[in-house]
């Protein structure tokens, strides 16, 4: 099975794959910016980053570098002035707009969002507080997981008021301010009112109270028609290679997502966090205020405030940070204000683990052992067997496997056989395929791959064999269910229901705790189970058996553990031939 989208636990995984690194102990006599430099050229060597950096110290920047290319096409080198598209950092913009109108009395926190959208549907409207909306507390549907909202939606101009009612009749998913749920929804709904309090647009008001108060001229609302100098294009990796990023009309993310802007431009944003320059300090203050928890952590105004670890130790730092995901980008900001340190990454090429080289970057500044990133096996072994022939690719891939340099991760193994596959190398696809099969033996998707693979050779008995040990391991995989159909397989008994009693199943009800800033949030509407990971939408997961549970929108299994009184103690998550255990918190 192909593996295309970011499914709600990647981020995750990146922050558990960082477990498999090396540890880069300090090495006398070599500063920082050498160290952020073997760091980083590292990252940009082995394909896991593209972008632009920067990092201060005590308040006074010292390293900024792009790394890789800003257009591959003309062979573009980033820079520290490239414009990146943010993702969500925008919304610690919008909550400033936000609460610079409620500093001049213009809006209030804690009325009915009605007030100020009059023909928002009342019902819900009435309900709904600005600060809910703030804090994504409001129970409105997140408009980005819609079923098929990129496919048929994403590509289409809207005005902010016409968009709305893409969104404004939905059947709340909780009641407002009952708990937090990730809403780009609710973001959205905030440009409207900036928009509907000044008269003004969202991108006037943005640049007349803070991009040009703070010379941010780096810095604005990206639009796909204008010309834009320094301009980073954006892309997604397929395989070992990369293609340009599907187009996104960025009148959808709007002031949930739709801002560009260069690192160097996001250090004059962070110094002008520790000043009143463009707000008063109680309503700055306001920003990061930990309202409810969230991430692991808890929720501001447009903020994660928490902790993180610092490099490779069991010790951690308090900040303040938010990430950004957008077609073709991903992007962090990390914030330590008691020590007025920033880390600033922007990516163009999706997907980068982001998390996992913040941490590292902090141990540099704090003087602690981090990790340094390993090579892709699976990328290694694609790009021998281009260039030597199957027999010593494999020969080259075992010696590889037995060193510290190398990691073996599912998904880049499953692309790599892609690649063949669709190339026309079957039979070495197959072989990439196995190795995948052999290394993570309790991924459901290993197995539909091979037996696709088994199928384009036209060997039917191992596709079956393939495809019936994938579902085995994930029923909810339809695909593999509709393949079998097609050779002539009775499925039937695939396809029979568990029903599992619902006083058992309340036992499951609660969070647990996957990584440090990760929670799975599991729920019951009557014998229908959910979960939810933080930052992702919510999404239904059924019985495989008493107390293993599958996903039908991605390839992960729960499995929920007793102690030994009986007690749910934790949940541990199949995923990515990977199996991490999640302890069950306290309510």
């Amino acid at each position: 099975m192909k593996n295309y989208s970011i499914n709600f636990l990647m981020k995750l995984l990146c922050v558990s794959i960082f477990i498999l690194h090396s540890t880069f102990q300090i090495v006398n006599g070599q500063t920082k910016t050498e160290q952020l430099d073997e760091l980083l050229n590292l990252y940009t060597e082995y394909g896991q980053f593209n972008g632009s950096v920067l990092v201060s110290e005590k308040g006074e920047v010292i390293y900024k570098r792009g790394f890789g290319m800003a257009n591959m096409e003309w062979d573009i080198p980033n820079q520290s002035n490239t414009k990146h598209r943010l993702g969500s950092i925008t919304k610690q913009f919008t909550a400033m707009l936000i609460l610079q109108l409620v500093e001049q009395g213009k809006l209030k926190l804690d009325v009915p969002i009605v007030t100020y959208l009059p023909d928002y549907p009342k019902p819900n409207g009435e309900k709904i507080t600005i600060h809910h909306l703030l804090t994504h507390t409001s129970g409105i549907p997140n408009y980005t997981s819609f079923p098929n909202f990129f496919k048929n939606e994403s590509r289409n101009p809207y005005s902010p008021e016409d968009f709305v009612k893409v969104f404004a009749d939905s059947t709340l998913d909780f009641t407002p301010g009952e708990k937090f749920s990730y809403s780009n929804s609710g973001y959205f709904l905030l440009g409207v009112i900036i928009e509907k309090v000044t008269g003004k647009s969202y991108e006037e008001v943005l640049q007349e109270n803070i991009l040009i108060p703070l010379k941010m001229k780096d810095t604005g609302y990206d639009h796909h028609k204008v010309i834009l100098k320094n301009r980073a294009t954006g892309y997604e990796r397929s395989g070992s290679s990369y293609i340009n990023a599907n187009y996104l009309d960025m009148s959808i993310p709007y002031a949930a997502g739709s801002m560009y802007s260069t690192v160097e431009d996001l250090y004059l944003w962070d110094q002008a966090l520790y000043s009143e320059q463009i707000l008063p300090k109680k309503y700055t203050d306001l920003l990061f205020t930990p309202y409810i928890p969230a991430f692991g952590s808890h929720y501001g105004y447009g903020w994660v405030i928490g902790k993180a670890p610092i490099g490779k130790t069991n010790d951690s730092l308090n900040v303040t940070n938010h990430g950004g995901g957008i077609n073709g980008f991903n992007t962090i900001i990390t914030r330590v204000p008691s020590d007025k340190n920033l880390i600033v990454l922007l990516n163009n090429t999706g997907g980068a683990p982001l998390n996992e080289m913040s941490i590292a970057i902090s141990g540099i500044l704090y003087n602690k052992p981090y990790d340094l990133p390993k090579k892709s096996l699976a990328y290694s072994l694609l790009k021998d067997i281009k260039e030597l022939g199957i027999n010593e690719a494999l020969t080259k891939f075992n010696e590889n496997k037995s060193t510290e340099n190398y990691a073996l991760r599912e998904g880049e193994m499953n692309n790599a056989g892609y690649e063949l596959l669709q190339a026309g190398k079957v039979k070495e696809a197959i072989e990439v395929f196995k190795i995948n099969v052999n290394s993570f033996p309790k991924s459901a998707n290993v197995y539909d791959s091979l037996g696709e693979a088994y199928m384009k050779d036209g060997n039917k008995d191992l596709a079956i064999e393939n495809y019936k040990k994938s579902l085995e391991l994930n029923p909810g995989n339809q695909g593999a269910v509709e393949m079998l159909k097609k050779m002539g397989v009775d499925t039937k008994s695939f396809e029979k229901e568990i029903i599992v009693d619902e006083k058992i199943l309340e036992n499951y009800v609660g969070k647990y705790e996957l990584a440090p800033g990760f929670i799975l949030t599991v729920s019951r509407d009557g014998n229908q189970m959910k979960s939810q990971a933080t930052g992702q939408p919510e999404v239904l997961i059924y019985p495989k058996t008493e107390n293993i549970f599958y996903l039908k929108v991605v390839e992960a299994q729960l499995t929920f553990n007793r102690n030994k009184d009986g007690n749910i103690e934790s949940v541990t998550l199949h995923q990515g031939g990977q199996e991490i255990v999640g302890k069950k918190l306290l309510q």
